[in-house]
């Protein structure tokens, strides 16, 4: 039902986008989904059969964010959610030690005016399961799963009784499986979530946005967010948008990412970069393309810059063909990055998870400024089930303009475990602009 409903028109019409109605619904859909049918497996997977989440209001937890039901924008007051395993094919049990129902997922389970000691009635729901451990999110390098603040640690493990302080484990690899799978509904709709980002860009990348000699790097940046902020969608980062031309300036990463000039004009015979994502339906897109500015008499882009972009795609499949269940990031990102010098290809490859945050918890392989490995997260192994914003660049030198130039490019894809999948496509073309 929601696929009918969120189908895409041309670009030359604003993407449906679901009502706000329809979107909390759906978005409850794909959690209920997930707690059911996902959730078992990875907490067996981990060993883990009861584990809490827990936050204080506006101070959350990154993995109690995405437990929440569609209405909640945050916790409240302190929310504790208990998720507990009974066993082999049997539903998780989950509770809502908290002043409310947590939707429909968590059902409240503490009756102040019964128990007013919040953490009581949490050690009473523990003595009543009797888990073999229990998960809280504490880790030394995954954010994500480093949740629990160190007050609320210190209150819980003061409340716990003796008995149960040595079950009490690090959730870290619970919280980053849940957090970076994703489920077969999210991948149904993923697609789409993606072409309307893509929809955006060629608008954006397009007369539409753009006068050469008049518009310039910045204006198409705010371009971009008025642009979603019209359709009723967010942006996680700030949009970016550069040029490299034919003159004396070197490619520079800390340029291209965070000192653009902001009166840099727009002109013919530029090739133009934007890096752009959107949140919807609590998951996160992250896209870069290109888009060439057509001299006068021109039709098409030059040959030497269509070669420059053929070079990236090759590295995108070099890399993606790479991707093995059970191969660790760093290990997947040397064996690419060795497999494109010997095509004659410089590869930088800077690849991570994407999901409910942009950049997400999972395997990260390599960073712009650390191509020899990424510690703790590059050691992270693939799994199925995820999905990665294939994020990389090639560097062609073009005699033409006597410099190197690079091809930067970011595609969302899932991976199902034997193949890597665009979302909705890659660029293999250039965006071209009158």
């Amino acid at each position: 039902m929601v696929l009918a409903i969120l189908s895409l028109n041309s670009h030359a019409q604003s993407p449906k986008i679901l009502s706000l109605k329809e979107q909390a619904i759906t978005i409850d859909r794909l959690l209920a989904d997930k707690v059911k049918n996902t959730l078992p497996q990875l907490m067996r997977k981990n060993g883990i059969d009861m584990w809490i989440v827990m936050a204080r209001e506006y101070n959350e937890d990154p993995v109690i964010r995405t437990l929440l039901p569609a209405t909640w924008h945050a916790a409240r007051r302190r929310t504790v959610l208990v998720m507990y395993d009974p066993g082999p094919n049997l539903d998780i049990e989950t509770f809502a030690v908290a002043r409310y129902d947590v939707g429909s997922v968590f059902k409240k389970a503490w009756d102040k005016e019964k128990q007013p000691d919040q953490w009581q009635r949490l050690v009473e729901i523990i003595e009543e399961n009797q888990p073999k451990k229990i998960g809280l999110n504490y880790s030394n390098f995954e954010a994500q799963a480093d949740g629990i603040t160190h007050a609320e640690y210190q209150q819980f493990m003061t409340k716990l009784p003796e008995s149960f302080q040595n079950k009490v484990v690090s959730a870290e690899q619970l919280a980053i499986n849940w957090l970076e799978t994703r489920t077969q509904a999210e991948i149904g709709l993923y697609p789409q979530i993606v072409a309307i980002a893509h929809d955006i860009i060629a608008q954006g990348l397009s007369n539409q946005a753009i006068q050469p000699g008049v518009t310039t790097t910045e204006d198409l940046v705010w371009w971009f967010r008025e642009k979603a902020h019209s359709l009723g969608l967010k942006v996680w980062f700030h949009p970016s948008v550069s040029i490299q031309r034919a003159d004396t300036k070197s490619f520079d990463h800390l340029r291209t990412f965070d000192s653009r000039p902001a009166d840099n004009i727009i002109q013919p015979g530029d090739l133009l970069h934007v890096d752009f994502g959107i949140t919807y339906l609590r998951l996160n897109t992250d896209t870069q393309q290109h888009a060439y500015i057509l001299k006068a008499r021109e039709t098409d882009a030059p040959e030497y810059l269509k070669q420059a972009l053929k070079n990236a795609n090759r590295l995108q499949d070099i890399f993606t063909g790479n991707f093995k269940v059970g191969r660790t990031g760093n290990h997947v990102l040397k064996k690419s990055r060795e497999a494109a010098k010997e095509e004659g290809i410089n590869p930088a490859i800077y690849t991570h998870p994407i999901g409910y945050y942009g950049h997400a918890a999972g395997t990260t392989l390599g960073m712009w400024d650390s191509q020899g490995g990424v510690p703790h997260t590059g050691d992270h192994p693939l799994h199925a089930n995820t999905a990665y914003a294939i994020e990389l660049n090639a560097a062609t030198f073009i005699k033409e303009w006597s410099k190197e130039i690079r091809i930067m490019l970011e595609e969302d894809a899932f991976f199902d475990g034997q193949q890597v999948h665009y979302l909705n496509g890659r660029q293999t073309e250039f965006h071209l602009v009158k």
